[in-house]
């Protein structure tokens, strides 16, 4: 039966005896002092808000592409069963009553999990499963979670089963009905806690999403959603919940600190806005960050009206961490005061797996396994992502060479169909690997680790000039002469691997001597230069599609197709369809690195 998710809207939890009515409420120095002048000692409470955030489908320390235990340099452990841990150790010494646990955001996407859950054996299917992270989430006993971009990667029906499945509320107070202008999700969350001989502590929680969903989901959002500014919306909520008698206000916010946008001004709305929240909006006393996978113990940002701090903190994704916000209070002139508050982290591998969540999920791990283990071909030769950054890597253009056959089959006999066609493909990881002999879905899967779907676009030769020159800012600028470190070659000015592209279908060098904006030289289409007025359908993914990377042109530029079915899933079945994984019936030599026209590698 679908939970009501009103009852969500205010809840309470009253605190034990003992030890954790010791740890609430006590006395400072100065308070004991006054007690012993005959005057009464104020009240006061201690609480601890947890949180979480970027899960993506990480309930055990396991990679599936790896097919086992995941381990990396730092020696980092992942998992909402170490979560799980780490938050009955925090119950413990705090006292469960006097605890909330939260979430920021991007649970049921990111991994074979969530794509096994979503897509092999669905949860919106008839009598479907219950969603591991649903199942998870409920058994650890999260509070609220706020709503992240890719809730909505698989569609709304999906996002509302696992809304259905969940214990706790999803909260979106700028995810607004796009016909209403209401909240299409709980905005906030309120719980009571109850202390011995004083009025209840009230505590707020507002949950913001990230406007970017209205571009990277427009295919399952456009007309029916919309997703207005967090600043605005935290704005017009955090005086509703101060005027409802919250005592504390915490804001969930699936949006990073910088006060970026990796959508430029397709949007009038910043992605990146949970500094921009604490600053501008008064009344927060501290905000949960998400969605931009960093790590901030604590950071303090002053209010721009009255002066206050508000404290910030972002546990690193994957479970890796676990946010607390220790919260001073003190009952003075008739209400609970924050007195102080601050934060800081646990870390999943200082624990084991709780054998509960252990017990709860084995079975639907166990068939994700066996899932990403089917064998469908075999490669004549190991392909490997690990130049594929600076080099035209065969593997990559793997991914481009599927794209391409996929809308050339799709556009047969439609007007479009004589037009040739172009193909991007990011080099999404750094550590990908299809072995020689037997290939598997998580050898690929590994390939291509985003649930992007395929778009066609009409682009002109000028447009694709302008695309590529946009692209090869990726490099740092390195003079003719000077030694090349490949690590300290790439990412200029912060700008992630997954926003590098190469273009199929073309030949080009990449001037790395010259400055951005004035790199792509001896740009040639079939032997000849390209041609500014000639048109190309482009293969996209549909995140470029929509305009993420801010990439010119192609978020504007014409649709003539698009599907549903995961680009992940189209070079499954290129491979099972040719049954061996051979480099000469897909790798091109299309783009490669220069100075002043002699090739750097």
């Amino acid at each position: 039966m679908p939970l009501n998710r009103r009852k969500f809207l205010e809840t309470s939890a009253v605190t034990g005896a003992g030890v954790a009515l010791a740890a609430a409420v006590q006395a400072s120095p100065a308070a004991a002092a006054e007690a012993g002048h005959g005057r009464k000692r104020p009240k006061r409470y201690a609480l601890t808000v947890m949180g979480t955030t970027d899960l993506h489908g990480h309930v055990f320390n396991w990679d599936y592409y790896k097919d086992g235990e995941y381990t990396d340099e730092d020696g980092n452990a992942q998992g909402l069963a170490r979560i799980s841990t780490l938050v009955d150790q925090v119950r413990e010494e705090k006292g469960r009553g006097n605890t909330l646990l939260l979430d920021a955001g991007d649970t049921i996407q990111g991994t074979p999990l969530t794509y096994y859950y979503a897509k092999v054996d669905p949860i919106t299917a008839e009598g479907g499963p219950v969603h591991p992270m649903a199942q998870a989430m409920n058994a650890i006993g999260y509070d609220a979670v706020a709503l992240g971009n890719h809730e909505f990667n698989y569609g709304i029906d999906t996002l509302r089963k696992f809304e259905e499945q969940c214990d706790f509320p999803l909260l979106g107070a700028n995810a607004l009905d796009a016909k209403t202008l209401r909240p299409a999700f709980p905005p906030y969350f309120i719980k009571t806690f109850r202390v011995k001989g004083a009025p209840p502590v009230k505590v707020a929680v507002l949950g913001l999403t990230n406007p970017g969903i209205a571009i990277w989901d427009k295919a399952y959002v456009q007309g029916r959603l919309t997703f207005p500014g967090l600043e605005e919306q935290a704005a017009t909520w955090v005086p509703k919940l101060r005027s409802m008698g919250a005592d504390v206000v915490v804001v969930s916010a699936h949006s990073g600190t910088s006060g970026t946008s990796s959508y430029g001004d397709q949007l009038p709305h910043v992605e990146n806005a949970a500094a921009n929240v604490a600053r501008q909006v008064p009344g927060i006393d501290a905000i949960l960050v998400g969605h931009a996978h960093t790590e901030i113990p604590e950071m303090r940002v002053v209010n721009e009206k009255t002066g206050k701090e508000v404290v910030l903190s972002e546990p690193l994704c994957f479970a890796e961490r676990l946010t607390l916000f220790d919260f001073e209070l003190v009952f003075e002139r008739g209400r609970w005061q924050v007195e102080s508050v601050k934060a800081s982290l646990r870390d999943s591998r200082t624990v084991e797996d709780d054998p509960r969540i252990t017990r709860l999920l084995t079975d639907e791990h166990r068939k994700v396994v066996e899932y990403v283990n089917q064998v469908v071909g075999t490669a004549t030769e190991t392909l490997t992502t690990v130049e594929a950054r600076y080099k035209d890597a065969p593997i990559v253009d793997l991914i481009t060479k599927v794209q391409e056959d996929v809308v050339r089959a799709a556009l047969a006999g439609t007007e479009h169909a004589s037009l040739p066609v172009l193909s991007q493909a990011s080099p999404f990881s750094r550590t990908s690997e299809i072995p020689a002999g037997e290939v598997t879905i998580r050898d690929l899967s590994s390939l291509y680790v985003y649930d992007n779907t395929l778009v066609a676009k009409l682009m002109t030769g000028a447009q694709v000039r302008a695309y590529l020159e946009y692209s090869a800012e990726y490099f740092v600028q390195t003079a003719p002469g000077t030694p090349v470190d490949v690590d300290k070659l790439t990412n200029a000015n912060g700008r992630p691997d997954y926003n590098y592209d190469y273009v199929s279908g073309l030949t080009y060098d990449i001037d790395i001597a010259q400055p951005a904006g004035s790199r792509i030289k001896n740009l040639s289409y079939d032997g000849a230069p390209l041609d500014d007025e000639q048109q190309f359908v482009f293969a996209v993914n549909n995140y470029r599609a929509n305009g993420g990377g801010d990439f010119p042109h192609v978020a504007s530029a014409p649709e003539v197709w698009s599907e549903s079915t995961e680009i992940r899933t189209r070079i499954a079945e290129w491979v099972t369809d040719k049954g061996v994984l051979d480099p000469k019936d897909f790798a091109s030599a299309d783009w490669r690195l220069t100075r002043d026209g002699t090739p750097v590698f």
